[in-house]
């Protein structure tokens, strides 16, 4: 009886122990993968092709659907800072309000976002695929590094084209908002870039290009991971893929609070 009590208790602390085990197990494989792919960044040979259509694909690719949804975030937020300014008589602070909103937040998170959801589904995929159809094991074989010839350039994209997008999306949402306060709110034109004079800084920008740099890097580090060692056919390559979605919004979430603490701080 106590050997069977004992057998039980174990039981139950393996299966209380087992999610926290998978999450270090996940996170010691995400850092060591990217590790490896950082290195094989500045090792030869270098391949410009791979890293020319990685960034096509991250970025390129995404101008469309990047750019849509920051015309009406900047839109419904000037329609809802519009009627919450207009208490105070101050909607002419609108522009101001918006472009700050844009440059620290919305557009470094909603673009990190968004290229999860279009090109770092894709990448788990199109990984979970080649992992499972073992291409990536014929690779190794003919003598080339699969983290080099497939990670890498994938890594280096996201990292440099999501600030670009990040950009773009503030861009296109102060057209947005230009669009809501001036012409169809009949807002003064004068007052709503006068307002973004003095409310938006350089450092704005500059957090948003920030985060937007880190955000890449996560997006990138977590997706490959996941479709890198995707196992178990089709269905495997189908949970790595939400797995690395899921898991990369997460973690834009949590970053993106941290770097707006200790960036404030500064």
């Amino acid at each position: 009886m106590k050997e069977g009590a004992e057998t039980s208790h174990g039981q139950l602390l393996n299966r209380a122990l087992e999610p926290v085990l998978a999450f270090l197990d996940n996170i010691g494989n995400i850092v060591t993968l990217t590790f490896q792919t950082i290195v094989w960044l500045v090792r030869p040979p270098f391949r410009p092709a791979q890293f020319l259509a990685a960034m096509d694909f991250m970025g390129a690719q995404s101008v469309f659907i990047v750019g849509l949804t920051g015309v009406f975030s900047g839109m419904v937020v000037t329609l809802q800072t519009s009627y919450a300014l207009r208490a105070f008589s101050a909607e002419g602070r609108v522009g101001g309000l918006v472009a700050v909103s844009l440059a620290r937040e919305l557009a470094p998170v909603f673009s990190a976002i968004m290229v999860t959801a279009r090109a770092g589904s894709a990448m788990a995929a199109e990984l979970g695929n080649m992992r499972v159809t073992e291409q990536i094991d014929a690779i190794a074989t003919m003598g080339v590094s699969p983290v080099q010839y497939l990670l890498s350039p994938r890594l280096f994209a996201a990292t440099v084209m999501l600030p670009l997008l990040c950009i773009l999306y503030t861009s296109v949402g102060m057209c947005g908002s230009y669009l809501v306060a001036v012409l169809w709110l009949g807002g003064d034109a004068g007052a709503f870039f006068q307002s973004i004079r003095d409310f938006a800084l350089p450092k704005d920008i500059s957090m948003g290009l920030i985060k937007a740099c880190v955000f890449g890097f996560i997006v990138s580090s977590i997706s490959c991971r996941h479709g890198f060692y995707a196992s178990g056919g089709a269905r495997g390559v189908g949970v790595a893929t939400t797995r690395a979605v899921v898991e990369s919004c997460v973690t834009v979430l949590v970053t993106n609070y941290i770097l707006t603490q200790l960036l404030l701080d500064m």
